[in-house]
């Protein structure tokens, strides 16, 4: 083994946690997660068989197949979310309905745990919404001030009094200041300079 070896692996290992953090963020990972999380136990509990000793104590219940499509569903509708983030909002609230039918159909929605985490799960992809890329070389104020080419318009850098993009503080060549371009103003050129009112 050399000294070289630990450097590599860990450059792999954090090439690697670096993708999969980039992965996870453009969807909804969190809602994925604890809604495949919820269908385990609402799958799994109707066909356990606890073991005390010489006991078996099955939990099974009449309507265990129900239990079973409850938990497979909310399985994947979580690998859905992950794969398919373009329909989060529907498996989000098909998780939630599920999540709602699995408290009388099977053992009280996985003993409230599997409930709580596939109502979890259906919030947060309801509510996950995708980030905004920020645009490549430009700094946090240039990346959000709106549209570039297509339909912007334009102002004239400084235009004369009156023509259309001129600044609303525009340079009056005869006072050798501000132009005053308020309605008022207008006005009192029209009218020989004197203002009315």
């Amino acid at each position: 083994m050399s000294a070289e070896t630990p450097v590599q692996s860990a450059g792999t290992f954090a090439r690697l946690r670096l993708r999969f953090r980039a992965w996870r963020g453009t969807r909804p990972f969190w809602a994925g997660l604890f809604t495949l999380l919820g269908g385990v136990p609402i799958a799994y509990f109707p066909y356990a068989t606890l073991k005390l000793g010489t006991m078996s104590v099955a939990m099974a219940t009449t309507a265990g197949a129900g239990s079973l499509i409850i938990g497979v569903l909310l399985v994947t509708l979580g690998l859905t979310m992950w794969f398919q983030h373009a329909t989060r909002v529907f498996a989000g609230v098909a998780a939630i309905v599920l999540a709602l039918v699995s408290l009388v159909v099977s053992n009280i929605g996985g003993f409230v745990v599997g409930f709580l985490l596939a109502m979890l799960g259906g919030a947060l992809a309801v509510s996950w919404a995708p980030g905004k890329p920020k645009a490549e070389g430009a700094g946090p104020h240039e990346a959000e001030q709106g549209p570039s080419s297509e339909g912007a318009v334009e102002t004239a850098p400084d235009g004369a009094v009156g023509e259309p993009g001129a600044p609303y503080h525009a340079h009056d060549p005869a006072t050798d200041g501000p132009a005053d371009r308020t309605p008022e103003a207008a006005a009192a050129d029209s009218n020989g300079g004197y203002r009315v009112g």
